[in-house]
């Protein structure tokens, strides 16, 4: 027993045991909050509410950085760094550091507001800088991780650079053309058979013919707006695209196209 305790005090003594102890246990303890914070989560009906998860997110954002400043201060002070010098001196050097990381305090800020204004949430859809599309699946302190609806990518954007972000509405809209030699009638009733085969998609929960929208040169153009999952609506779009042309080739209707006609003098 007495050797044990001089193995242990021994042990003790060595200030990288004391250290990984350290560190051990801010990693214990930091996956305990974890659970409690992901728990605490609230659900409706089973769904996780996207404005919930993006408070989740930023509160996880925070406490990981929490612990990492806790858990070096720690490890300094074990290892005899007096932290409390370190702190007094901080107001002195202050102003290097903020040069030196004014972007992360950008993005921080960004961050903070991104959430308190309400710009967007875990699970939306977004447009960003007026040309990518994403969905929303993690929002932290200094970046926003979206999964491009185009190729499934996740990106990681930096909040700083997110000057504008749009909300992409859950429908699309196809413009279905019919020539002016079809009545009317007729036109409505194969539009009307286009838009029951575009329901019949699992990922459309509804559409609908909204009537005439442009009298085009060489067509009259109908409107159909179909309702999806934001994420959906590129894929929804090009199978209702699909889906028309095939209804109009079983009715015999050609898709109008822009024609000219040249008369040559004899």
């Amino acid at each position: 027993m007495e050797n044990f305790n001089l193995f242990w005090e021994e042990l003790m003594s060595n200030k990288l045991v004391e250290s990984a102890i350290v560190i051990v246990t801010s990693i214990i303890l930091y996956s305990i909050v974890h659970a409690i914070v992901v728990r605490g989560e609230k659900k409706v009906n089973g769904k996780k509410l996207g404005r919930g998860r993006t408070y989740m997110s930023l509160i996880l954002s925070c406490v990981r950085y929490i612990f990492i400043i806790l858990t070096i201060l720690t490890v300094l002070q074990v290892n005899g760094v007096d932290v409390t010098s370190i702190m007094a001196g901080l107001g002195l050097i202050g102003v290097i550091i903020g040069l030196a990381v004014q972007d992360a305090l950008k993005d921080i800020i960004r961050g903070f507001s991104i959430v308190s204004d309400r710009y967007y949430s875990v699970g939306d859809v977004i447009k960003y800088n007026n040309e990518q599309e994403g969905k929303v699946v993690e929002i932290g302190l200094r970046s926003t991780k979206l999964k491009s609806i185009t190729n499934g990518c996740t990106v990681t954007v930096a909040n700083r650079l997110i000057e504008q972000a749009e909300q992409c509405a859950n429908a699309t809209t196809i413009i279905i053309p019919m020539p002016y030699e079809v009545k009317v009638a007729t036109a409505e009733s194969v539009i009307a058979e286009i838009v029951e085969e575009i329901k019949k998609d699992e990922l459309v929960t509804d559409a609908e013919n909204l009537g005439v929208t442009d009298l085009a040169e060489s067509s009259i153009n109908y409107l159909v707006t179909i309702k999806t999952g934001a994420e959906n609506r590129r894929k929804v779009r090009r199978a209702a695209l699909r889906v028309t042309l095939l209804t109009l080739e079983k009715h015999n209707i050609s898709v109008p196209y822009p024609q000219m006609d040249v008369h040559a003098k004899k």
